[in-house]
């Protein structure tokens, strides 16, 4: 099944404001913020979502309420927006002991063993990898999240999206919905909303789109990234990039 997946980048938080790292911490949404999410919910107010998924952040969260209210709003009659899931696996990078540090400093800590001072720098001499693991080896506890961890908790959340399907799909052949798990109307070509993070989706960007894209910059807040998601493929190649940072 092909599921056209629209990924928005949260709001800004105070944290985003201030240049520091903001992975499993969190920070409210600023006023600019607000209006981040509400620009989103506009832009795709006519779009029709099948399923709604966001990390369990207050910052995504409140995002994604934003644009579902809109959604609903723009149907000429008043239909309920799908039911949000939150779930851990679309949760933002892990920073570990840096998370809340400024981020030029904290990146100078991770790259500086290895002869590089900056984000940029390291991720053009070693990789966007080395931008994780590097932060891990730094990290005086080694709590952050190495490249290996963070992506097994990645498909885990796409997983979940490729049950929510395949379980629509079996239950509407059986006729017979699942009533103890959140009922989507997934079918071939559903349209599905799920908020994400800067540092994530330039992971997923790296990962999956080609060299045309611009991935010198971390996404704006409340910008609009779609990908083709096939629920039958194996993550590596389940993911077809359509458009990013819009």
């Amino acid at each position: 099944m092909i599921l056209h997946l629209y990924l928005v980048r949260h709001g800004q938080t105070y944290f985003n404001r201030y240049n520091r790292l903001q992975g499993w911490s969190n920070s409210p949404l600023t006023h600019e913020g607000l209006d981040d999410a509400l620009r989103a919910g506009e832009k795709l107010k006519n779009v029709d979502f099948a399923a709604a998924f966001c990390s369990d952040t207050t910052r995504a969260e409140v995002t994604a309420h934003a644009i579902l209210r809109a959604h609903a709003e723009a149907k000429e009659q008043n239909t309920d927006p799908p039911e949000l899931v939150t779930n851990k696996g679309f949760r933002e990078q892990f920073y570990g002991y840096f998370e809340g540090q400024d981020m030029g400093m904290s990146w100078y800590a991770a790259g500086a063993p290895h002869g590089v001072k900056t984000y940029n720098d390291i991720v053009s001499r070693f990789g966007l990898a080395a931008t994780k693991d590097f932060l891990k080896e730094a990290d005086p506890f080694h709590d952050a999240e190495s490249e290996e961890e963070y992506w097994a908790r990645i498909k885990g959340g796409f997983a979940l999206i490729a049950r929510a399907a395949h379980t629509a799909n079996a239950a509407a052949r059986a006729a017979s919905p699942t009533s103890s798990q959140p009922q989507h109307h997934l079918q071939e070509g559903s349209n599905v909303l799920l908020i994400s993070h800067g540092n994530t989706l330039l992971s997923l960007m790296h990962k999956f789109g080609g060299p045309e894209l611009d991935l010198s910059e971390r996404p704006a807040n409340g910008s609009v990234t779609v990908m083709d998601f096939d629920t039958n493929a194996d993550f590596d190649e389940a993911l077809t990039v359509r458009s990013y940072n819009q």
